[in-house]
């Protein structure tokens, strides 16, 4: 007999929090049948910062964003894993239709030569067994399906969109307005459906285009942080980055050039954190597990961020320790006071950060 998710909650979030990463028991994970057991063991490996954001949420909403965001991860595998690079955008138009249409047939195969490290492996797992998730989404009620159908139709169609730009345009987004588009459809889709369906508020036409320049404020903190890893695929989110594609960002130019993009790109990012909190301050008052959680994903944010001004050789941000930003979302969760709070601490990093890059 399972116990209630109001009891297992707080294991399923140490668990996740001592999951190493980087040495995942693939093993392990290949052995479970149970569809529940499985969406919450990999969970921590795919969804990293997000997992814990997921399960402070209340049970049919955590349960619902753990499986829209493995089907999201899903199509994040075949954008980043697929080796036919050419089959890429049609591909993720299959992939993103697949839950919608009930279309129960195994998916493509991600090829060899792209799967390389323990991470990678882990997401070329989640899709081997695809099958999972499936059940589990089944699990969902009609409602629920019919908005992560809408989910994820539309990243899978953004996807496939910018795997035909960096096609087109060997391997890079060329400016500011690509990025933006590709950060909307990647973040921007997910964060609309977590206003619609998790945190339960209207989709103002201002809601709406807080929630795209959150996506950006976001996504920006995955590119910065994995510049060098992407140059090695052969991908760039920065024109200046081009010649790295074929010369690597090994030699102290190079690694001067990224850290230059890297300082703009934070720079980009964090001129639209103001959405970020316009959209935390709206949250309901009192008690509300969906402010802890989006002032958890706004730690680990800044989190990122700090790490990434290091690498950008600015030292002057301090990072706040995880256990601290676990104790953040549990005050938040109960405290506005304490919400404006930490919203405020993250508003003089950035700032702080902003005027030192300016």
């Amino acid at each position: 007999m399972r116990l209630p998710f109001f009891l297992r909650r707080p294991w399923l979030i140490v668990q996740g929090t001592l999951t190493n990463r980087d040495k995942p028991g693939l093993e392990e994970l290949r052995a479970i049948d149970d569809p529940e057991k499985f969406v919450w063991a990999i969970l921590p490996h795919a969804a990293r910062s997000f997992a814990t954001s997921i399960l402070v949420l209340p049970r049919a909403d955590a349960w619902a964003a753990a499986v829209a965001y493995l089907q999201c991860r899903i199509l994040d595998t075949y954008e980043d894993l697929l080796a036919d690079t050419s089959a890429r955008p049609e591909v993720l138009r299959s992939v993103g239709t697949r839950w919608s249409g009930q279309d129960s047939e195994p998916p493509p195969d991600l090829g060899v030569g792209l799967v390389v490290t323990p991470r990678d492996e882990v997401h070329a797992l989640l899709v081997e067994r695809i099958d999972l998730i499936d059940t589990a989404y089944a699990t969902l009620a009609d409602q629920q399906q019919h908005s992560i159908d809408d989910l994820v139709n539309n990243m899978a169609n953004g996807m496939a969109w910018a795997a035909e730009t960096f096609e087109a345009q060997g391997g890079v987004l060329t400016d500011e307005s690509q990025r933006v588009r590709y950060c909307n459809y990647v973040i921007g889709e997910p964060a609309l459906y977590a206003m619609r369906s998790l945190l339960h508020v209207p989709v103002t036409d201002a809601g709406r285009r807080d929630a795209l320049d959150v996506s950006v404020f976001i996504q920006l903190a995955n590119v910065t942080r994995d510049i060098e890893k992407d140059l090695a695929r052969g991908v760039a989110y920065d024109e200046e980055l081009r010649p790295l594609l074929d010369a690597g960002s090994s030699t102290p130019e190079s690694r001067e050039a990224v850290a230059a993009v890297r300082t703009r790109l934070m720079r980009e990012a964090l001129e639209r954190f103001p959405a970020y909190a316009r959209l935390v301050d709206a949250l309901p008052s009192g008690v509300s597990q969906t402010r802890g959680a989006a002032v958890l994903m706004l730690g680990f944010t800044d989190r990122y961020y700090a790490g990434c001004a290091l690498r950008a050789d600015d030292s002057g941000w301090k990072r706040r320790s995880r256990p601290l930003v676990y104790l953040d979302g549990i005050l938040c969760s109960l405290s506005r006071a304490w919400t404006r709070r930490t919203v405020a601490r993250s508003r003089r990093n950035f700032e702080a950060f902003l005027n030192r890059a300016s």
